[in-house]
């Protein structure tokens, strides 16, 4: 008998091994610019409450604390335009990459349906479909899946990982029309809405797909799936939530607590107080900001072309032109120490390209552009 995992593509950052074997060799050290994990402070309140819930003997319940629920479902209506939200509705989940995976396997999809996501897209989209022994459809135009009935769950990304790019309300809500005319579920991974850097996204806010714009106030079939990892730095915590239609988030629920997964009772505490305070969410994006604009001028001074990226915590490069196959632009920049992901990890579609993290120090990103400025 196989076993399900013998169909999982290779790890992609065990590729990039020797790319950052050559990087850690620059005089100056490397800068590792490939992974979007966070090196900024967690928040002081949210250690605070953290701390504070540290005695913690009993079992934490699966569906979260009232707390927590209440405070993610009041975030939603505040930051994210998404009132009407019943806390009962929401579900604390191990940060949002657990839940990426194994959704299409909670939801009972299996051989012979399809899930759609798109074409430059995190990998654990494709992963999830695989696990669950569905197909994966990387596909952008609702065209390309619209009325075919072994669609059972469509993916969006909006801002989109890697490439910043931003779905607008109108482009949301044909997502929305085309699944609910036959019978899907629309997961909306949102994880970076909360970092838009130009217009008109950065006045308007991105939208959410449980906008009533979007969905006219109705969530049946639509699940957001939110994650504090990169907003308040808590990927070390793993705290995130998934939230919309109630009875899909009581269908997980109940399957989740017969898989025993639940958020530790510290860490519950520590969301509740993150999706709490908005303060240093504003203090952390504007950190990102000074980076990005940084970086973002020392490429364009070194030749380099960024796409999209309007927001989310990436720069989308390419080489000059039509661009070079986006593995030779990482073995450049790893000869100037500085370690990218090429695109190719993200589909096909993204071969030209590399993705540029925003998650380094200051001093890091300092360097980082001297390098590429030559100065």
């Amino acid at each position: 008998m196989g076993y399900r995992t013998t169909g999982l593509p290779d790890f992609p950052w065990d590729t990039l091994a020797p790319h950052a074997a050559v990087a850690r060799s620059h005089p100056d050290g490397i800068v590792d610019l490939s992974v979007g994990t966070p090196v900024d402070p967690t928040p002081e309140p949210v250690r605070a409450a953290l701390a504070a819930a540290a005695d913690a003997p009993g079992y934490p319940t699966t569906h979260g604390t009232a707390a927590l629920r209440e405070a993610a479902a009041a975030w939603l209506a505040r930051r994210r335009n998404a009132p009407g939200v019943d806390p009962a509705a929401v579900l604390p989940t191990i940060g949002s990459k657990e839940l990426v995976a194994t959704l299409p396997a909670l939801l009972g999809l299996g051989e012979g349906d399809v899930v759609v996501h798109p074409e430059v897209a995190y990998p654990t989209y494709d992963v999830g479909a695989r696990l669950a022994g569905a197909d994966a459809l990387p596909a952008d135009d609702v065209a390309a899946w619209s009325g075919r009935r072994d669609v059972r769950l469509v993916w969006l990304n909006s801002p989109a990982n890697p490439t910043g790019r931003v779905l607008g309300v109108d482009e949301l809500r044909a997502v929305v029309t085309a699944a609910r005319a036959q019978g899907a579920v629309v997961a909306s991974d949102e994880c970076y809405a909360l970092l838009p850097w130009e217009e008109p996204w950065a006045s308007q806010g991105v939208p959410s797909v449980l906008d009533p714009r979007v969905c006219d106030g109705d969530h049946t079939g639509l699940l957001v799936v939110q994650s504090l990892s990169k907003q308040s730095n808590l990927a070390g915590y793993r705290a995130g939530f998934v939230a919309g239609d109630p009875r899909l988030v009581a269908a997980l629920l109940e399957i989740r607590k017969h898989a025993g997964m639940m958020v530790p009772a510290p860490v519950q505490a520590a969301a509740t107080a993150a999706l709490s305070d908005d303060d240093h969410v504003s203090a952390q994006a504007e950190r990102y900001r000074r980076r990005r604009a940084a970086l973002t001028a020392a490429l364009a001074q070194a030749g380099y072309v960024v796409d999209d990226s309007v927001a989310g915590l990436y720069l989308w490069v390419r080489a000059p032109g039509v661009g070079q196959d986006g593995w030779q632009t990482v073995a450049d920049l790893a000869q100037l120490g500085i370690l990218v992901a090429p695109g190719a990890f993200y589909g096909p579609s993204g071969a030209r390209h590399v993705r540029v993290a925003l998650t380094a120090s200051d001093d890091d990103v300092a360097r980082a552009c001297a390098r590429l400025t030559g100065t």
